[in-house]
């Protein structure tokens, strides 16, 4: 797997009860989206099985991290540019 793989957080969001966070992985022609907290794929682009459980073992790891970064984001002002 390509070690510079791009990822990219998605602000908190709330799916009926619960909160959420969407993380994308890109890696030239191929994506991948991992839905927190339960680590779920919700679309594989490109990315082979063991490529698939590199990247959840990663987000499941990385867990904290990725729910700080998410809480840091203010998709109103990305909206609008500031």
């Amino acid at each position: 797997m390509n070690p510079e793989i791009k990822m990219s957080v998605s602000s908190m969001t709330r799916t009926k009860d619960s909160k959420a966070v969407y993380v994308l992985f890109e890696d030239g022609a191929k994506s991948a989206e991992i839905a927190l907290p339960e680590c779920k794929v919700i679309r594989n682009g490109g990315f082979s099985e063991e490529e698939i459980a590199q990247l959840k073992d990663y987000v499941q790891n990385e867990q904290d991290s990725i729910y700080e970064i998410a809480k840091g984001i203010n998709p109103m002002k990305a909206f609008l540019g500031k």
